[in-house]
């Protein structure tokens, strides 16, 4: 056993010899048992409650611990030191250093009966040990961290959790309100635009439809959600609050086939369904969505509110509440002019988003906690059923199941006040029950391969981001928890991070772009191991600018930073403890989204911009005006000198395509040359062109629908023609600003040697090599 050093007359006196030491007022009242691994801690000095905080000796918990303590008369610090593990703790902080990191604690250290008193919960979780409240007993009883997630346990303890982030709230909020999903690429060389191989046998005639194109996807193998979706013969739309079927090929039979309609009080008086996205396979139509339960109002307590729920309590509390659910829907596809309902799941709280893999179908939810009800609402047992999170699977029956407490885990470093519930269905065997793990804590950013998921979570430690990353293992619709992993900054959306041969690689961004001192923005790769661990980085790239778009591909990874110019950089990742930056191109404008053209040429997609001088007071600043829309194909056979080989503009300032935000709305093809996407084009007037605030002014309505290309590397792109859902009426109608609605193109797919288009009113099918109309098909 190591020899503790720490003689606590010599301590105490070095302190307050140093210091202006005010005594603490305290209040001991009963003494609270505190037990590690079961067995009682022996305190030299009585345990103490300060400000609501469970406050002990240091010296006895590094004691209990087999510890060394020592005191640094310099810094006026106790200093707890283990096998290259460092907890520095200065005397009256409310913060300390854990490894040489700076870390607030909820507490403040002090003096007392001298003897320096710190915060429980901190020490203990610090050294990687759980702390957990036992109101029944008065007890603490603390164990070590295993390699899996900490259970929340009682009530309790999920009131200390939430309670002890506090501060944070107001971050939490907003976070949790961001949430998206994301996942990875695991091939660098094929684009996955479209599902050239795919078949899907055509029920009706027994035949083998041709070849189709499916979502564009950033993962073989995973499929993802959209609000359109085809197999070969038929065509299924998310159309408001229906689910359209349309049989589409052959184009000239063309015909609304069924409509599964979801109206705003589709189980009872108090709840609505409204789906989303879906999924289709050859057995089975998938639809999620969120659905909206009415529930009895909570009364308002004045007293408490105004005593101790604080400002942002007060914000969200309502005389009305309602309960969100996630819903997925399972139909069956034997009969396509009459879906059967077999099977139906929910999660309490807010859709995120989901994948598919194979058969298994995982989704993500997201439910709130609110603060006013579990101080104060959540003293009946019934109050505190509500504050777990529940699931329903028809499979059991038509009520919601509560999650007990014991068996749900909490997300340590992204405690937040709501809950991340993963749902899994193995869709080969519908009766079994669904497969559910809730966990306490955020999640912003979930990405999957085909084997892990990744949960990642932004926080703030002394006012810097940092991205908590926590891996699940994946497997015939069960998610289990693995590792846990951390990087500076925080990621732009889903492509900013990757799963290739065993490690996770991650782009961030840190800082901000105004901020011209040592907090300006730089961005940072990093690659992480099978263990979460860090094993390679590449830091301060394009200082004073942020992310606009990654994309991983291979042993490669492409990145666009955006202020004035946009530089596009390539960086080697084939050595992950030595991962360089290659190349380098600066262009004007920027691409939001990069796209796989094959492994030596990458497809951007973002905004023409034009660099403009600006004079005032304080002097010249340079500003840039996004423009039109840019489409450009990057060479980057020399890795080490990449070239944009061709671009396309489309329309002037105001252009826009969901695409820029929304990768699924892609169709590309590199068989068969075919480029298309839907696009909103502004066009200025020639005479405005030529005003001195040309580069600032926006155009008026020229076009929407699709555009579509030839692409190739000899010609580039070629533009063949646009296909829009809007009459010459319409058109003659537009102004400056036209609203297309149930027109508006939103998806565009091909089924052999058809083109077809897509809005919440039509389904066109165009010739694919000439673009001629062959049929349409009016959505009622």
């Amino acid at each position: 056993m190591k020899k503790k050093v720490l003689a606590t007359g010599l301590l105490t006196t070095a302190i307050l010899l140093t210091s202006a030491f005010t005594p603490v007022s305290t209040n001991a009242g009963q003494e609270t048992t505190v037990k590690l691994e079961g067995q009682p801690i022996a305190f030299s000095k009585q345990t103490r409650m300060m400000d609501g905080i469970l406050m002990v000796p240091v010296r006895d918990l590094a004691t209990a611990l087999d510890m060394e303590v020592t005191w640094n008369e310099a810094e006026r610090a106790a200093v707890v030191t283990r096998d290259g593990y460092e907890l520095k703790l200065p005397l009256n902080s409310d913060y300390a250093n854990v490894n040489g990191q700076a870390t607030t604690m909820n507490g403040v250290t002090q003096i007392v009966d001298d003897s320096l008193y710190v915060p429980l919960r901190f020490f203990m979780e610090s050294v990687n040990h759980v702390v957990r409240w036992d109101s029944a007993t008065s007890s603490v009883n603390i164990t070590k961290q295993t390699d899996t997630l900490p259970v929340v346990g009682t009530y309790d303890h999920l009131v200390t959790l939430l309670t002890q982030n506090e501060s944070n709230q107001q971050y939490s909020v907003a976070l949790m309100s961001k949430s998206s999903i994301s996942k990875s690429s695991t091939d660098s060389s094929a684009p996955t635009a479209s599902s050239s191989a795919n078949l899907a046998a055509q029920d009706s005639a027994k035949s083998v439809s041709p070849e189709y194109s499916g979502t564009n996807v950033q993962v073989q193998g995973v499929d993802e959600s959209d609000v359109v979706k085809s197999d070969g013969t038929y065509i299924y739309t998310v159309n408001k609050q229906r689910i359209i079927v349309t049989q589409a090929y052959p184009a000239d039979q063309m015909k609304v086939l069924s409509i599964l309609d979801f109206p705003q009080t589709a189980n009872t008086a108090n709840t609505q369904f409204q789906p989303s996205e879906i999924y289709v396979d050859d057995k089975h139509l998938i639809v999620l969505g969120q659905s909206y339960q009415n529930l009895k109002p909570v009364p308002y307590n004045e007293e408490a509110s105004s005593s101790s729920i604080g400002i942002l309590d007060k914000r969200i509390i309502s005389p009305i509440r309602s309960q969100a659910t996630t819903k997925v829907m399972v139909y069956d596809l034997s009969d396509r002019s009459n879906l059967k309902l077999v099977k139906d799941v929910e999660l309490e709280g807010n859709y995120i988003s989901s994948r598919k893999i194979g058969t298994s179908l995982y989704f993500i939810a997201n439910k709130y906690v609110n603060y006013y009800y579990y101080r104060e609402a959540a003293k009946t047992e019934d109050a505190k059923k509500e504050l777990a999170p529940a699931y329903r699977d028809s499979s059991a029956g038509d009520s919601f199941t509560s999650i007990p407490l014991d068996k749900i885990y909490y997300l340590p470093k992204a405690l937040e006040p709501g809950y991340v519930l993963i749902g899994g269905l193995n869709l080969d065997d519908l009766t079994q029950t669904m497969n559910v793990t809730s966990y306490l804590g955020s999640g912003q950013n979930v990405y999957a391969s085909e084997e892990n998921l990744y949960v990642a979570a932004t926080t703030y430690e002394d006012q810097q981001q940092e991205t908590i990353l926590y891996q699940f293992g994946l497997n015939t619709g069960k998610a289990v928890y693995k590792n846990t992993g951390k990087v500076p900054g925080h990621l732009l959306n889903q492509f900013s991070m990757d799963e290739h041969n065993g490690h996770l690689r991650l782009a961030t961004t840190t800082g901000e772009v105004w901020r011209t001192d040592e907090g300006t923005s730089k961005n940072h790769v990093y690659i992480l191991d099978a263990n979460m661990k860090e094993e390679g980085k590449i830091l301060n790239i394009a200082p004073g600018e942020r992310i606009y778009s990654t994309r991983f591909m291979g042993d490669r990874a492409y990145m666009v930073t955006f202020k004035n110019t946009d530089p596009l950089f390539v960086l080697d990742l084939k050595q992950p403890d030595q991962p360089k930056l290659l190349g380098a191109l600066k262009i004007p404008g920027y691409s939001n989204y990069l796209h796989p053209y094959d492994e030596n040429h990458i497809i951007g997609f973002g905004k023409d911009t034009v660099e403009v001088e600006n004079k005032n007071a304080a002097g010249s600043q340079s500003i840039a005006y996004y423009q039109g829309m840019k489409v450009a194909l990057f060479d980057v056979s020399d890795v080490n000198n990449p070239k944009e080989k061709f671009t396309q503009l489309i329309g002037d300032r105001g252009t826009d395509s969901e695409l820029l935000n929304n990768h699924r709305a892609l169709l590309f093809s590199k068989e068969k040359n075919l480029l298309s996407f839907p696009v909103t084009v502004m066009k200025l007037d020639p005479a405005a062109n030529n005003s001195k605030n040309s580069a600032s002014a926006y155009g008026s309505f020229a076009f929407q629908g699709a555009y579509v290309y030839n692409l190739d590397l000899e010609k580039g792109f070629q533009f063949r023609g646009g296909i829009t859902h809007l009459s010459q009426e319409d058109l003659r109608k537009a102004g400056q600003h036209f609203y297309a609605g149930d027109k508006q193109v939103q998806r565009v797919l091909y089924i052999g040697d058809t083109l077809y288009t897509v809005s919440n009113g039509f389904i066109k099918a165009n010739d694919l090599t000439t673009l001629q109309e062959k049929n349409t098909v009016v959505i009622p």
